[in-house]
């Protein structure tokens, strides 16, 4: 495992999943971290877990669809560790739809909370980042981004956006010593695909050249790598965990 001693994370979307298993990577790590998300209840069973394993975790309430609780959440980590050196932004909803038949307000929800609430996370990270001379922007977008999918043109959008929104930023900051890249997930097995019939999931395990679905361990171990010193030289970056289903 790379080493994130003394280096202070902050991670959205933590309380299940690939952010959980974001959380508990980093600070396998070494990192402290903060973890952040709307269900207060979980995040302080992830916060113990990591507290049992000697490690170091805090539990920070924040919808990301929320401005101010976006800057409260962060000026608390800052409190708490004195810093921020690393950013994933993994908080993200669905509400699916034909494109045709999408309500204004599932496009909207969803543009705001898995674009722009990455955005003003990424400017409340770069304000710490930019004074310290160095930083590592991690930001979570999708397969689908990459490949298209029926029913999720709102989803898309956004995860594409967050493609652009990483290229942009990396340009801007590289002179920081702050990196920035993306992680495209595809099928993982997670609280959000556990619902799904096993046909559906039989379907997708056949588009994957490695012929089964990821784990959000999977996801944790490339986001660790990218917010390790061994990768500073890599920016602007989408780094495919996808099992092979999509090869650009």
């Amino acid at each position: 495992m790379f080493s994130l001693k003394d280096r202070v994370a902050l991670v959205t979307g933590a309380s299940q999943g690939i952010g959980r298993a974001t959380a508990l990577a980093l600070a396998e790590a070494g990192a402290k971290v903060g973890a952040a998300a709307r269900n207060a209840e979980k995040l302080a069973a992830v916060v113990a877990e990591i507290a049992a394993a000697g490690r170091e975790a805090i539990a920070v309430r924040m919808d990301v669809a929320d401005a101010d609780e976006i800057k409260a959440a962060f000026k608390q980590v800052l409190e708490r560790f004195g810093r921020l050196d690393i950013l994933v932004n993994n908080a993200g909803i669905a509400r699916d739809a034909l494109a045709l038949r999408m309500k204004p307000d599932d496009w909207e929800v969803v543009l705001r909370t898995n674009l722009t609430g990455a955005h003003l996370c990424i400017q409340q990270a770069l304000a710490m980042m930019v004074r310290q001379r160095y930083g590592r922007i991690i930001n979570l977008t999708s397969v689908v981004a990459q490949t298209g999918n029926a029913g999720q043109a709102n989803y898309i959008a956004a995860k594409a956006g967050l493609i652009g929104l990483t290229k942009a930023i990396a340009v801007e900051v590289a002179s920081r010593n702050i990196t920035v890249n993306a992680v495209a997930p595809g099928f993982i097995a997670t609280p959000m695909t556990d619902p799904l019939p096993q046909k559906v999931k039989d379907e997708m395990i056949a588009r994957i050249p490695l012929g089964r679905m990821g784990t959000d361990r999977d996801v944790a171990a490339a986001i660790v790598f990218l917010a390790s010193e061994e990768a500073g030289y890599i920016t602007g970056h989408v780094l495919d965990v996808n099992g092979g289903m999509y090869m650009a």
